[in-house]
């Protein structure tokens, strides 16, 4: 399940916005999550049903999150990446694009 902070994200960026933390407070007392504050100008804050539709995208949106963190480590550092690419190109080699796809395949996104 989505948290209702991805979910609350996903609505203010489809309506052309930026997550503001000085504009939008999220809190839990016990009783499940909740939009505490909302100071958005000409954005209404969202309904629960609103917020309820993007339950699909924000399932995604945090699946990918995990890939991309995974991604990054698996790539290995800028420093390996760049000795892959001088070594491709010196011997004609595709050692860097075939890491690369390993990576990808390895870890897929939704």
């Amino acid at each position: 399940m989505a948290t209702l902070y991805t979910k609350t994200k996903l609505y203010i960026e489809a309506n052309s916005g930026t997550w503001d933390d000085t504009k939008v407070s999220l809190q839990n007392d016990g009783s499940g999550d909740y939009i505490k504050t909302w100071t958005y100008d000409g954005l209404a804050k969202p309904s629960d049903s609103q917020i309820a539709s993007y339950e699909t995208a924000g399932n995604a949106a945090e699946a990918n999150a995990v890939i991309d963190a995974t991604r990054r480590t698996q790539y290995l550092s800028w420093q390996q990446q760049m000795e892959m690419v001088y070594k491709d190109q010196k011997n004609g080699t595709t050692t860097f694009k075939d890491h690369c796809d390993k990576v990808r395949s390895d870890n897929p996104k939704e």
